[in-house]
C-alpha cells in the first residue's frame, strides 16, 4: 500500500487538525503524496493494485481540496469533532445579520439593475473584508477557544455570504461579457 491509513485529512497531510493552517506545507505535502500514489507510478502493478493507487490519488485530492479552502476546512474540523453545522435545516440566524443579508441582495440587485460593475465591485470588495472578518472570528472560535458550537454558527453565515459573492461574481461576469 502507498501511504498508511489515517484517521483524517490532517493526518494524512500530517498537520496539526487546526483551521491556520501553512497552506504551502499543505501543497508541499500535496504533492509528494501525489507524486507516490499518481496512478502512473502504478501502470507495472496489478489491476487491484492499480485500483488502490487511484483511490489513494483520489482521497488525497479530496482532502486537499477540503483543507485548502477555509470554509471546507471548518466544516470538516466541526465534523471530526462531531459536530454537524445543519446548513441543510438550520437557517435560524440573528434578526440582525438576516436584515443585513436583504440589505447585500438589495444593493446586489441594484448594481445589475443599473449594469454597473464599479457598483458590483465595490460590494465585492466589503463582501470579501466582511468574509475575512469572519474568517478570522472563525480561526479563534475553533483554533483558540474551541468554542465548537459557536464556530458551526459563524460557518452558516460565511455560507451565505459565500452564496452572495459567487452571484456578485455571476453578475460581473455577465456585465463583462
Amino acid at each position: 500500500m502507498p501511504l498508511e491509513a489515517t484517521r483524517n485529512y490532517f493526518e494524512l497531510f500530517q498537520l496539526p487538525p487546526m483551521f491556520q493552517l501553512d497552506l504551502d506545507q499543505l501543497e508541499s505535502r500535496y504533492r509528494e503524496i501525489q507524486g507516490r500514489v499518481h496512478p502512473d507510478k502504478a501502470a507495472h502493478l496489478s489491476d487491484a493494485e492499480k485500483r488502490l493507487f487511484l483511490q489513494w490519488a483520489t482521497i488525497a485530492n479530496e482532502a486537499y481540496t477540503t483543507l485548502k479552502r477555509p470554509l471546507d476546512r471548518a466544516r470538516y474540523l466541526l465534523r471530526i469533532h462531531g459536530i454537524d453545522t445543519r446548513e441543510e435545516d438550520n437557517t435560524a440566524m440573528p434578526p440582525e445579520f438576516l436584515l443585513e443579508q436583504i440589505e447585500w441582495r438589495e444593493q446586489l440587485l441594484a448594481a445589475v439593475a443599473l449594469k454597473s460593475l464599479t457598483a458590483l465591485d465595490s460590494l465585492a470588495a466589503r463582501l470579501r473584508k466582511e468574509m475575512n472578518s469572519l474568517l478570522g472570528s472563525l480561526a479563534t472560535l475553533l483554533d483558540v477557544e474551541r468554542r465548537h458550537p459557536a464556530a458551526a454558527d459563524v460557518v452558516r453565515q460565511l455560507a451565505f455570504f459565500e452564496k452572495l459573492r459567487r452571484d456578485i461574481e455571476l453578475a460581473q461576469t455577465e456585465l463583462e461579457e
